[in-house]
């Protein structure tokens, strides 16, 4: 899965990588983006091509009574999304981008000195991100949703998901989930309304070339999702105490 990433690139900047435009107010950069929070991807519109929006992360479906059932709708399994209703009509149709400088996994380790019978093996965040340094291309789907037991003219909650796929072979060691990277030769067939070939989408959704990603340990900070700092992605030396610099 894919659940907390890092988000510091200007709206500009995004557009700019992107061949995409922007207006509106922007977001502030983080370090530790959670779900719940409001994240940027670019979308095709209508009217202006592609474009950088800002969308709440955890998808709210249309069906939905409310917005909670978005905390647990913030990945999406690539292998199953022709086949779910929720999703299925959204992969035809409301795809998106979502860019990221890189993203956190956990993975385990072993205890160095149980404190007792319940001591757990303190988990190890690790930073990971293009080996070239280049913004991640995570495929998405959005949607918009509009609270029914309200006014008719109330506002529209846009929401998105974040695809996953299996891992590949530099992930495999610290999960066995990874969001979907796409390339750049393939933006504009996942962006444009023209294509609604669901074989063709999910062939698009493969896990990336094992030399894409490269990552690093770091500090157990970024377990608090209060924590939104440049300190959260330096790295600590391997094997070093993973709770090295954390806030109590």
């Amino acid at each position: 899965m894919c659940g907390r990433f890092v988000s510091t690139q200007t709206p500009e900047q995004i557009a700019s990588f992107f061949g995409a435009s922007f207006e509106g107010d922007p977001l502030a950069p983080s370090y530790n983006v959670a779900p719940t929070n409001d994240v940027y991807a670019v979308v095709h519109d209508v009217d202006h091509g592609q474009t950088v929006h800002a969308f709440h992360w955890g998808l709210v479906p249309v069906w939905a009574k409310d917005t909670k059932i978005g905390s647990s709708m913030i990945n999406a399994r690539a292998e199953t999304l022709a086949e779910k209703p929720t999703f299925k009509g959204l992969l035809r149709k409301r795809r998106c981008i979502i860019p990221m400088d890189g993203f956190y996994e956990w993975r385990a380790a072993a205890a160095s000195a149980p404190l007792g019978p319940r001591a757990k093996p303190v988990k190890q965040p690790m930073f990971i991100h293009r080996a070239d340094g280049d913004p991640l291309a995570i495929a998405g789907l959005w949607t918009a949703w509009h609270d029914k037991s309200g006014p008719a003219d109330g506002p529209w909650l846009h929401s998105c998901t974040i695809i996953t796929t299996a891992a590949n072979t530099t992930m495999s060691p610290v999960h066995d989930r990874m969001p979907v990277i796409l390339s750049r030769s393939d933006w504009a067939q996942w962006l444009t309304p023209d294509e609604s070939d669901v074989g063709a989408l999910t062939a698009l959704l493969l896990p990336a070339g094992s030399d894409i990603l490269t990552m690093h340990p770091v500090s157990t900070q970024v377990n608090n999702v209060r924590n939104k700092g440049a300190e959260l992605v330096v790295p600590i030396e391997p094997g070093a105490d993973p709770n090295a610099g954390a806030q109590l």
